[in-house]
């Protein structure tokens, strides 16, 4: 395994993300902003790979950067709602053609006006109630639909040298569960809000936001895809992902279809995997015993798979481990990257090892039928 190596986990890190020399040159350009004031921007000369977009420099934050936490239920639902919808923008908007940009054109109040309910804002999207309607009608009857709104902006160069929007991208984040409180300090209960209510309050919504956006002079005449994200339950350990979306071509205002999007993160071991996922959950059961066996006391194990129609794409896999010292480490990983070859052939697998407190202590990246796995020990 000559791609076998030890290095510092700055440089790793670096490594991780493509930070790699290039011969060509980052292009200078100019960008024209809401304040219709001209700022250059740089576009870097390398892209990790044609699955993810370049992004201009100097990096601008959404205009509704933080909402996301306090909006959201899990760290791995606020992570896939927004690469989720990074992923899906590539339909409309060519990773060679546009450049990523957080997006700037919802402010943090619109936002937080937008996902009141209609009773309580003027602009809210989600559903009225009144303060005499009792606790479990309003969750049958009018849950909170939507949890958070993503944007995403989609840039293109023009022949003059200068950059300007291409496209939105908006994800919308709905509730799979609503939770409430018969009393104002009691125990929560949940409500569980059937697929097909949110679908249609999705597309519902998608509408009413795309006309809003339209209103804005800088978004008059440029395509807005939407996308409809399932949020997980408070305690899943798994995103929820996007399960539909739509496009509203340049200069209209309407949605004219919706594309199914057949995802999935599948986690192991469980009785459900191991039902339906019968060949990865096999593998991944092997590859545990295996850990095991290095580890006599050691039980926690966990892999996720991300699947697309019904294929896995990849295997991430998460291995907290006491250690105490470096060699004990090394060993370990060595082994785990020999264990790794012989149980997973034809899957891209992720391992990543930490210190029982956090830290990562070591990552081995397996791409689909190669022999030679990258690793790297921090």
């Amino acid at each position: 395994m000559k791609s076998f190596r030890l290095i510092p986990a700055i440089i790793a890190a670096a490594m991780l993300v493509g930070c790699v020399p290039s011969e060509e040159k980052e292009t200078e350009l100019t960008q024209e902003t809401q304040q219709e004031k001209a700022e250059t921007t740089i576009i870097p000369s390398f892209n990790i790979d044609d699955t993810h977009y370049r992004t201009l420099i100097p990096y601008k934050e959404s205009a509704s950067r933080g909402l996301v936490v306090s909006n959201i239920y899990t760290k791995y639902d606020m992570k896939e709602v927004e690469t989720g919808l990074m992923r899906l923008s590539q339909n409309e908007f060519d990773t060679e053609d546009y450049y990523f940009q957080e997006g700037q054109y919802l402010a943090e109040s619109t936002v937080t006006e937008w996902l009141a309910r209609s009773s309580q804002k003027k602009n809210g999207l989600n559903p009225p109630t009144t303060d005499s309607m009792p606790a479990e009608e309003r969750a049958k009857k009018a849950p909170i639909y939507l949890s958070h709104i993503v944007e995403q902006n989609y840039l293109t160069k023009t022949d003059d040298n200068k950059v300007k929007l291409g496209g939105i991208s908006i994800g919308l984040s709905l509730n799979s569960i609503y939770y409430y409180q018969k009393e104002k300090y009691g125990e929560y209960y949940e409500e569980p809000i059937p697929e097909a209510k949110l679908v249609e309050q999705g597309k519902k919504m998608a509408a009413e936001i795309v006309s809003r956006l339209r209103t804005q002079d800088e978004l008059k005449d440029v395509p807005i895809v939407v996308g409809l994200f399932k949020q997980k339950a408070r305690n899943d350990i798994i995103p929820g992902t996007y399960f539909s979306y739509g496009v509203a071509k340049a200069g209209e205002n309407d949605i004219a279809d919706w594309t199914a999007i057949d995802e999935e993160y599948v986690l192991f071991p469980t009785d459900e995997s191991e039902d339906v996922y019968r060949d990865v959950s096999n593998n991944f059961k092997n590859f545990k015993q295996d850990v095991d066996k290095y580890f006599s006391n050691y039980t926690s194990v966990i892999g996720t798979g991300f699947y697309q129609n019904k294929k896995i794409q990849k295997l991430t896999i998460e291995i907290p481990i006491q250690f105490f010292g470096k060699a004990e480490i090394t060993g370990f990983t060595q082994y785990l990257t020999g264990v790794l070859i012989n149980q997973f052939d034809n899957i891209n697998v992720e391992v990543s090892i930490t210190s029982m407190n956090g830290p990562p202590e070591a990552l081995i990246i397996k791409k689909a039928n190669e022999k030679e796995p990258f690793v790297h020990i921090y």
